[in-house]
């Protein structure tokens, strides 16, 4: 097996691509046949990003009485969670949270809010003065995750100085009625191809472990590669009691590693970041992510749990001799 992995690793270098049918090959593999995808994943990785480390992280700007029904969320109304429940924060605490994560060494910082889409009346104000402060600063390149927006909201972001836009896909076009039927698949397709096709860095992934099967994921990857998305961001299911996923099991550690080779495989020139669920699933083998093709990972907190500190996280990143980079100010630290 390791030589037709070679044969697939000497293919991208050499312009080409991975087909659906060989990434789920790859995707199916098991015992020690997995220890021989990791080199070459970490090969194309490093032939493609180096070994410069994304780091973003992210505040909970709005929380709670989501009115979709996605089945692993806790902010989702139509579960009964501890998840907070407040208001779209105001600019200056936005700010606040930027300059926290500028102090953390993220590169980019991502404003969240929960719901089908931010407001555009004055919520989207708040926001776009929020990013127009951030940008200013300069201390960290300000990203936005805001649901389903229309073209003329992710003007107005622009406008403002946003650069990245975020929407996740959650799971495959196949899966996705399993996990949520209050909005369509083609809606954040949609949004993500508008994101794209108006200047924006894109971001977009989604979550695993939660009833997906192997084929699934690479369908995502698939779609994700069409849409020619700049970062993937790769989160494993942290399982909350109240939501309709709340006993699913987590995914083998192994397994998490896979998915990141494969989908770097799939994508050898995207930005492949480890983000929720990485400490529960991955455990002692959460290092091993970057030998397995990521060149990124959140830090801090996440939406509603906890992350690991971040100095703990940068320990390990320059451990492993690679070079987180502040965006924002154009140094690496």
């Amino acid at each position: 097996m390791r030589e037709r992995i070679e044969a697939l690793e000497q293919r991208i270098y050499d312009g080409g691509q991975v087909t659906a049918e060989e990434a789920v090959e790859l995707m199916e593999l098991e015992g020690p046949e997995v220890y021989d995808l990791f080199p070459s994943a970490n090969r194309v990785a490093r032939r493609f990003k180096g070994y410069d480390v994304e780091l973003c992280g992210i505040v909970n700007a709005k929380s709670g009485r989501c009115p979709e029904d996605c089945a692993f969320c806790a902010q989702s109304a139509h579960h009964r969670t501890e998840a907070p429940v407040y208001d779209l924060k105001n600019p200056d605490e936005i700010v606040a949270a930027a300059r926290e994560g500028a102090g953390i060494c993220a590169n980019r910082f991502g404003i969240v809010t929960s719901g089908t889409a931010v407001g555009e009346g004055p919520e989207l104000d708040r926001v776009c003065e929020a990013v127009r402060r951030i940008a200013a600063e300069g201390e960290v390149s300000p990203c936005a995750s805001l649901g389903i927006l229309s073209e003329e909201a992710l003007r107005r972001l622009w406008e403002a100085g946003l650069r990245g836009y975020h929407h996740n896909l959650e799971t495959a076009r196949s899966f996705f009625p399993e996990i949520c039927t209050t909005h369509d698949y083609d809606d954040d397709v949609e949004t993500v191809r508008t994101a794209k096709r108006l200047g924006f860095m894109t971001c977009s992934g989604g979550i695993f472990g939660i009833g997906e099967s192997r084929a699934q994921r690479v369908e995502m990857a698939l779609t994700l590669r069409e849409l020619e998305v700049d970062s993937v961001p790769l989160n494993f299911l942290v399982p909350v009691q109240g939501t309709r996923l709340e006993s699913m099991p987590p995914l083998p550690p192994l397994e998490c590693l896979k998915i990141v080779a494969v989908y770097r495989f799939l994508l050898p020139r995207a930005t492949i970041k480890v983000c929720a669920g990485r400490d529960r699933n991955l455990g002692d083998l959460a290092s091993w992510i970057f030998y397995a093709g990521a060149n990124g990972m959140m830090v801090g907190h996440y939406l509603t749990t906890a992350g690991r500190h971040p100095d703990q996280d940068l320990k390990m990143v320059r451990d492993l001799g690679f070079r987180p980079v502040a965006e924002g100010s154009g140094r690496g630290l």
